[in-house]
């Protein structure tokens, strides 16, 4: 790390995983950063402390397969670039399979420590209410996706372009004690074995037909949160409400977050399971599981009477009902050049969730970039961006260029949030796969997961030569 000097700071607005990933990356570089972050000062509707980089969803950071999986080459690039909140998810990490799932109190206390304890950074709890001053120069707005009206308003004042919205659901957390497991087993779905797993890192509660059908028909009666002013605002798809999921079909969960495939009911090993609910260990005590995939917007007296439906859950005590929370982004393609700074501003730039991705570590590597970039500018530097080879540049170029033209509006851009996935990485050059020899028929699910290990591959590679050059 440089040593401290006299240069101006840069501003990082917002304390979520994409600000502090910003500021971390700033101030490592020798570049002094103020912080601002409004918890403590003022809450939101989905927070429930005031420490920095607090997961208010899921646990789970994902799948941790760097071999395989879009999201574990994006783990494996942070932490080549010397990422805080994969150094924290790392020291944090409770068991979850092939996924690397964290305490979520363990994990926002140490990224609130090092931040704190860090000589060039300076925190400031306060609300910023506009956009921030010229004078800042250099600033990052990572307020993520619930971002208080006033700067959303500032920022729509500024770029003339409509903020998109859509919904979250937070899914509910319950005590372990209150789980049958005369009911319930544990196992990983196909016994798979993760970072600190052991094959057997989820609760598995199993329905039969009967039961689901039931289930399936107090979801869609279920009553909900209204959406009031937000009525026509789009989900996300990668975080439905399961009610929402129940409504597309009677068997859309069986094949989705209730799918009964690679579970063997240990209890009744002869029957299997017409449907299965997953719960995910929440807290390193493993006092704490969260329901996966059960994110909703039922109202509190109907989430603790039908999930009390479920198999091994009649007696459940929820340490935390779901709950629903307004999400919000910009059009980035329109509105960001590809070092994320918006047009026309020199030296404003966004990052993490509010500028169209989606999901811990996404938003997380999107304040990496932002503040590399930022902190570059600041020593007078032109940034380096990541090859799009890399994950890191395959999620960039998804949100200052990915986009499909509406077929309803022609020539208007549509953007939407999007996880990283291997559809946003280029395409192999031909002849980067080829058939293993001994192999007769390469096609197919192992033609498929070639291709993978070859794109998961050649990322990790042009990542480590773009972060040594």
């Amino acid at each position: 790390m440089t040593q401290p000097s006299s240069t101006a700071p840069i501003h990082v607005v917002g304390g979520g995983l994409a600000g502090s990933e910003a500021a971390w990356q700033i101030a490592e570089t020798g570049v002094p950063v103020v912080l601002h972050e409004m918890r403590g000062v003022r809450g939101t509707d989905a927070h429930k402390t005031d420490g920095l980089a607090e997961l208010v969803c899921s646990n789970s950071f994902r799948s941790d397969d760097a071999a395989s999986n879009a999201v574990g080459v994006l783990h494996a690039e942070m932490r080549l670039a010397g990422s805080l909140i994969m150094r924290s998810a790392d020291a944090n990490q409770v068991p979850a399979g092939g996924a690397l799932a964290v305490d979520r109190e363990g994990f926002s206390a140490a990224v609130t420590t090092a931040l704190e304890s860090h000589p060039l950074i300076t925190i400031l709890r306060e609300e910023v209410t506009g956009l921030p001053p010229e004078d800042w120069d250099q600033a990052i707005i990572a307020t993520g996706p619930l971002t208080a009206p006033s700067l959303a308003e500032a920022i729509q004042a500024r770029t003339g372009a409509d903020s998109l919205a859509f919904f979250d659901a937070i899914a509910p957390i319950l005590h372990t004690h209150s789980i049958d497991m005369d009911i319930c087993w544990y196992q990983s779905r196909y016994d798979k074995v993760g970072p600190g797993g052991t094959g057997k890192d989820y609760i598995n509660c199993p329905m039969d037909e009967a039961q689901y059908n039931a289930f399936i028909d107090a979801l869609i009666a279920g009553d909900t949160t209204g959406f009031k002013e937000w009525e026509g605002t789009p989900y996300f798809d990668g975080c439905l409400p399961i009610e929402v999921m129940a409504e597309r079909g009677r068997e859309t969960l069986r094949h989705g977050p209730m799918k009964p495939m690679g579970l063997t009911n240990a209890h009744n090993p002869t029957v299997k399971p017409y449907a299965v609910v997953q719960l995910r260990q929440d807290n390193a005590l493993g006092t704490l599981y969260n329901m996966v995939g059960f994110q909703t917007k039922l109202k509190y007296g109907a989430q603790a009477e039908i999930f009390r439906l479920i198999p091994g859950l009649e007696n459940a005590e929820f340490a935390r009902l779901g709950g629903l929370h307004r999400n919000i982004y910009i059009n980035s393609p329109t509105l960001l050049d590809r070092s994320l700074a918006l047009k026309g501003r020199k030296g404003l730039r966004f990052a993490g969730q509010i500028t169209g991705c989606e999901g811990y570590v996404e938003s997380a590597s999107i304040g990496l970039l932002a503040g590399r970039f930022a902190a570059a500018e600041r020593r007078g530097e032109t940034p380096s961006l990541p090859p799009e080879t890399t994950a890191f540049g395959a999620l960039l170029n998804h949100i200052t260029g990915g986009h499909i033209v509406s077929d309803d509006e022609p020539g208007k851009r549509s953007f939407q949030p999007m996880n990283i996935n291997f559809g946003l990485f280029p395409p192999l050059e031909p002849g980067a796969v080829t058939r293993p020899e001994g192999m007769k028929r390469f096609r197919g699910k192992d033609k498929a997961l070639a291709k993978k290990q070859a794109t998961a591959a050649r990322a990790l590679d042009d990542c480590a030569r773009w972060l040594a050059g």
